[in-house]
């Protein structure tokens, strides 16, 4: 069975911002303008996970969480914001004025002008203690259904999560594989505020490929967050997870097009919004 490596999966994720005024997206939206883009992005990604094979899931979470640092989905948690700043950089080298992304990912999508702490910590995106209905309902307010929610968590196929994230599934739940829980354990104190910043790979078998393992995990009740595990036990999702487990081509090209769909939400473009100079602060 192939497997996609991290690069492969962050060249696809990359989205960075246009300069453009056309009032829409697509998928060769600088081929004129900036027909260097994607490769400069590349090569800066590429470089990155080189020197941090960790970065890789570091950057694709980068696409599911509202920038606001301090929020509390995102504080001492979210990552990868310098390698955003070194695209950013060469990008302007390149194409002085522009940012860009990649795979089929639309292009021309602008930066917002504010930025909201209670927005980020409104609940939007699903803790990691989400039951299967909370995660559904969260999915859904976004315009995203259920098995969309099924192939984006599929992500975790790759990348680490915190102790104080899954101490509770590893000491509390049973619905886990004992040794599983067990090894997790050595590396996670029981203790609240006693190693809290340990790092457990969520896929344990490729941390850092992108593969269909983590559905197979999940069938093994290897699930290393309370809302990975809840994809598979006894419920309305538990068809998807086998399904995917058995055919990583579907996986595959389910995660393309559901990241796609998930870039489409309520993108600023046209005159909306404003071209960052510094990705980190409104202008």
């Amino acid at each position: 069975m192939a497997s996609f490596t991290v690069i492969n999966v962050l060249f696809v994720f990359l989205v960075v911002f246009s300069g453009s005024s056309n009032a829409h997206l697509s998928t060769n939206f600088y081929s004129k303008t900036c027909p260097k883009v994607l490769s400069t992005v590349k090569s800066v990604v590429q470089s990155a996970v080189a020197k941090e094979r960790r970065m890789g899931a570091s950057l694709v979470r980068l696409h599911f969480h509202d920038w606001e640092k301090t929020a509390t989905p995102n504080n001492n948690s979210i990552r990868g914001f310098e390698v955003v700043d070194k695209i950013k950089s060469k990008v302007e080298q390149v194409c002085p004025g522009l940012g860009g992304p990649s795979w089929n990912v639309k292009l021309g999508r602008r930066d917002s002008k504010t930025a909201s702490f209670s927005a980020a910590n409104s609940g939007v995106i699903p803790p990691p203690s989400s039951t299967l209905t909370n995660l559904i309902n969260r999915f859904q307010a976004k315009g995203l259904s259920a098995k969309d929610m099924v192939i984006l968590s599929g992500s975790h196929t790759f990348g680490q999560a915190r102790c104080t994230v899954f101490r509770d599934r590893i000491y509390n739940e049973s619905n886990i594989d004992s040794s599983f829980a067990k090894a997790r354990q050595a590396n996670c104190p029981r203790a609240s505020g006693s190693g809290d910043n340990k790092l457990a790979p969520l896929d344990l078998q490729t941390p850092t490929f992108f593969d269909n393992l983590y559905y197979k995990n999940l069938l093994n009740k290897k699930g290393l967050l309370h809302s990975d595990q809840v994809l598979f036990n006894g419920g309305s999702t538990d068809s998807l997870v086998t399904s995917y487990s058995k055919n990583p081509k579907a996986f595959s090209s389910d995660f393309a097009a559901s990241m796609i769909k998930m870039g489409d939400i309520s993108p600023l473009t046209g005159s909306n919004g404003e071209i960052r100079k510094n990705c980190r602060k409104p202008n």
